[in-house]
């Protein structure tokens, strides 16, 4: 089955409403003339209307960097997936390591939202990763398990088609330190085997994996160029023009 890379920008919390709309002014153009990959671009909040408004009659997806599993309610700080919605989202990241490690949302709690999400016709980036520490300690194959057995419990083979997981080794997120093509495809592919085991084969042969994890536009060609890679979740330098751009045109080309 022939998977169709997505490559996706995750501003994180960056960026002003003009200074946002301006880079996905860029990234929409450069995209123009690119086929045979799916972009997306994931802003802060407060730029979504914005960006939106720029990207408006082009092919490149907008995405929200989180949800919450109600629709509304006393959730102060809380965005629904229907707000995302509202704000011209296709898209949300649900489970990023910051996520996880920094605001402490675990693996039943982002099943509830990655649930959810899907429940109201939103696509999702759906992370999973170890630090360092997990690798080094042996413990890697344990951690993926987990995120991958409980993050996706409940889903159906109809619902996998609304979801991309993005391998994210959280040792090489904003360190400068990129897994090694080798590295991430064992990776991918040992992800796809835990897919394949609990969802089913064909499930795991159409599931797009991501990697996420200082991605530039130097090792990009080398990354998806393995065949368990189907495209990019890129932080740092997805907040540049030229960076992003360039990431794109490589995984076009590959």
């Amino acid at each position: 089955m022939s998977r169709i890379p997505v490559i996706a920008g995750n501003w994180k919390m960056n960026l002003l409403s003009s200074d946002a709309a301006a880079l996905a002014k860029s990234v929409a153009d450069a995209f123009a003339g690119l086929s045979g990959i799916e972009c997306v671009v994931c802003p802060v909040a407060t730029s979504l209307h914005a960006v939106s408004g720029v990207l408006a009659g082009s092919s490149v997806g907008l995405g929200g960097q989180n949800c919450y599993h109600e629709e509304s309610g006393a959730f102060t700080g809380e965005l629904s997936p229907q707000m995302l919605q509202d704000a011209g989202c296709g898209w949300v990241i649900i489970g990023h390591s910051e996520r996880r490690k920094i605001f402490g949302e675990g693996d039943a709690l982002l099943n509830r939202k990655l649930r959810y999400a899907l429940q109201c016709g939103l696509k999702v980036m759906f992370c999973i990763g170890e630090t360092l520490e997990e690798r080094e300690g042996g413990q890697m194959d344990d951690v993926l398990k987990t995120q991958v057995v409980e993050g996706l419990a409940g889903l159906s083979e109809a619902d996998f088609a609304g979801v991309v997981v993005a391998y994210e080794p959280v040792w090489a997120i904003g360190t400068g330190v990129t897994a090694s093509p080798e590295q991430a495809q064992d990776a991918h592919a040992f992800t796809r085997g835990l897919v394949a085991e609990h969802f089913g084969a064909a499930v795991a042969e159409g599931l797009r994996i991501q990697y996420g994890g200082s991605v530039k536009p130097d090792n990009a060609a080398e990354l998806i160029a393995k065949p368990d890679v189907d495209g990019f979740l890129v932080g740092g330098a997805a907040l540049k023009a030229d960076s992003f751009n360039a990431i794109l045109s490589a995984a076009a080309q590959a």
